[in-house]
């Protein structure tokens, strides 16, 4: 459990995301096109219609990640609290039990062993059906989150004219440079919050 704690306070929005818009080669030149032809104009670059989102600042200021790892956080601090509160009172009956065995009969003794012996395994089962719960809600939550920011950002790509939207983080740097200029970070989280806080407002009427 402690470990399953452990790896949830680690979580982050690690997308991966190719909004593509439209071909990497709709505006490069035909391979047919005559290269005497002084009169064809140079094709645009393609550089400002690839563009990226940092994952970092995503998941620091999209206020939907935030609410959802809030509320991952929060069940698992009560998950760890409700074991907690049931070992120590295992602890307690088995010290119990400890210091009540050399006045018990051996059929007592057995039963009472056999009884913490069961209780046990309940805790045990009890610590692992917690952490399957908490992984299981935390899938849930963070898929929802994703396709929330790819339909956002399918759109986003489709009005701005966008081929490919990358994304970039330090701590998983499969870009190794990115050039500020084509950072987009800024306008989707803006985007992203202002239709989150729709829905939140449309979800309470």
């Amino acid at each position: 459990m402690n470990r399953f704690l452990s790896n949830l306070s680690k979580v982050t929005l690690g997308i991966a995301l190719a909004a593509g818009a439209s071909s990497c080669n709709q505006n490069t030149p035909s391979s047919t096109a005559s290269k005497s032809d002084s009169t064809t104009a140079p094709a645009a670059p393609t550089a400002e219609k690839i563009v990226y989102v940092n994952a970092d600042t995503l998941s620091e200021k999209y206020e939907y990640f935030k609410d959802a790892r809030a509320r991952l956080e929060s069940k698992a601090k009560k998950a760890q609290e409700n074991l907690q509160a049931k070992g120590q009172a295992f602890q307690r009956e088995l010290a119990e039990a400890e210091q009540k065995a050399p006045t018990m009969s051996a059929s007592e003794r057995q039963a009472t062993e056999e009884r913490l012996a069961r209780k046990q395994q309940e805790l045990a089962q009890l610590n692992q059906n917690a952490s399957a719960s908490l992984a299981q809600d935390e899938q849930t939550e963070m898929t929802a989150v994703y396709n929330a920011i790819t339909d956002y950002l399918t759109k986003h790509a489709k009005e701005k004219g966008y081929q490919y939207v990358l994304t970039y983080s330090k701590t998983n740097p499969a870009v190794i440079y990115a050039d500020e200029k084509l950072d987009i970070t800024k306008e989707v989280v803006e985007g992203l919050n202002k239709e989150y806080k729709a829905k939140k407002a449309a979800d309470k009427k």
